[in-house]
């Protein structure tokens, strides 16, 4: 779906996952159909649940949700990057409105954007960051939550 990382990062690094954090592989999606069997973390915001897919490779950061027609209301996508960057985002492909978290390593939200299907626009972290979490859009205004607030799970706790 997105993930257009200011031409730079899209040229395919190998992920490092912190020690302790083993995601296996996704099975690999057909042209046009969107990624379903990612390895899948707890997040947590507050005493909300998040069942976050998890992009760690390049094509499955490019792919990102792309092609999904809907999500449950508690799920959400993380993307994965090797090293803290300025992370960029589109809507190519993308059927549902999302919005994307751009999270620094201890899991603190540096800013969050609205972004609408189907388009081109580029959407960016105001920051370098290592971590993405994409949402329905609306999932965190209306769980009150903003930049600042800071999201736990053992991803976020292996980077302290």
């Amino acid at each position: 779906m997105k993930l257009l990382q200011r031409l730079i990062l899209a040229a395919g690094l190998a992920l490092a996952l912190p020690a302790g954090i083993s995601f296996a592989q996704s099975q690999a999606t057909t042209e046009g159909s969107p990624q379903m069997n990612l390895q899948r973390t707890r997040l947590t915001a507050g005493m909300h649940l998040i069942d976050a897919q998890v992009a760690q490779t390049n094509d499955q950061r490019m792919t990102g949700l792309m092609h999904r027609k809907d999500m449950p209301p508690n799920e959400g996508m993380l993307f994965v990057f090797e090293q803290p960057s300025q992370q960029c985002f589109w809507m190519k492909n993308t059927l549902i409105p999302l919005t994307a978290a751009f999270i620094a390593d201890d899991g603190t939200i540096v800013n969050l954007v609205d972004m609408k299907p189907q388009s081109l626009d580029s959407h960016c972290s105001e920051k370098p960051v290592r971590y993405v979490l994409e949402m329905n859009k609306g999932w965190f205004e209306r769980k009150g939550l903003k930049a600042g607030f800071k999201l736990g799970g053992p991803i976020f706790a292996a980077r302290r």
